[in-house]
């Protein structure tokens, strides 16, 4: 007898505490319970709110716009006024003398004052003076001072590099030419004028070969170069430290 009593008391006490350690499921994201089909109309709290429209909806958003998103290859940016400037340039006038003297030698450093080999063989004092006035108009493009200007060049010395170079050692693109802001009225000097040297690195061998599968050519290059160069030198003239070429420039001025 007692051993039965035993038995019911310890069924009880299992009984209770497995009921205590039974775990309480969350609800919070459950979805309500269906009323049952005789209950009539909704309880209080349950009435759908889908009709009412939030009392905090935005009256305007203010577009967030990342600062590197406008500035990516490829991107157009709109002409914005460089600081410091009080000239506009109208004109750009580039004059390629037919007394410079053109190399069509296909050598390291050939002789001569015009040497470009980019273009098809053809009228070369043409050429450059093409590629020198795209430049220069790309780089006066965003001047918005409040003196209008014509700017007038004369082009002094233009070697870009011979296929030989091109494909081997690479070398130095050196440009030479005078520049002068005149009124763009009257046609009075406004400035000296001044001998601007627009000397910098010639891409050759395996890194030339790169370049130009990513579109960056030798006109490319000079286009851009001297876009940089006429800005800074209107902008802040004198502030350019003129590239040290050694002998390959030495050469190259030849």
């Amino acid at each position: 007898m007692m051993n039965l009593r035993a038995m019911i008391l310890t069924a009880a006490l299992g009984g209770s505490l497995s009921a205590c350690a039974a775990v309480d499921i969350p609800s919070r994201n459950a979805p309500y319970e269906s009323l049952p089909a005789y209950v009539e109309g909704v309880a209080e709290g349950y009435q759908e709110i889908d009709h009412l429209a939030p009392e905090f909806q935005p009256q305007a958003v203010t577009p967030v716009v990342a600062v590197g998103a406008l500035t990516q290859p490829g991107t157009a940016v709109q002409k914005s006024p460089l600081l410091g400037s009080g000239v506009s340039v109208s004109k750009v006038n580039v004059r390629v003398p037919r007394t410079l003297k053109v190399s069509e030698a296909n050598r390291y450093l050939p002789q001569g004052d015009i040497v470009w080999r980019e273009d098809p063989v053809g009228d070369r004092h043409a050429q450059v003076q093409a590629i020198v006035q795209a430049g220069l108009e790309r780089g006066v493009h965003a001047l918005e001072g409040p003196v209008a200007t014509e700017l007038d060049v004369e082009v002094l010395r233009f070697h870009a590099l011979t296929q030989k170079a091109r494909y081997t050692t690479g070398g130095v693109h050196a440009i030479a030419f005078t520049m002068v802001l005149r009124d763009a009225e009257t046609g009075e000097a406004l400035t000296p004028v001044r001998q601007i040297e627009a000397n910098f690195t010639a891409y050759g061998g395996r890194r030339a070969l790169v370049a130009i599968a990513e579109g960056q050519t030798q006109k490319v290059r000079i286009t851009q170069e001297l876009a940089k160069v006429i800005q800074q030198e209107i902008l802040r003239p004198g502030s350019r430290t003129p590239r040290r070429g050694g002998l390959i420039l030495a050469l190259n001025k030849l």
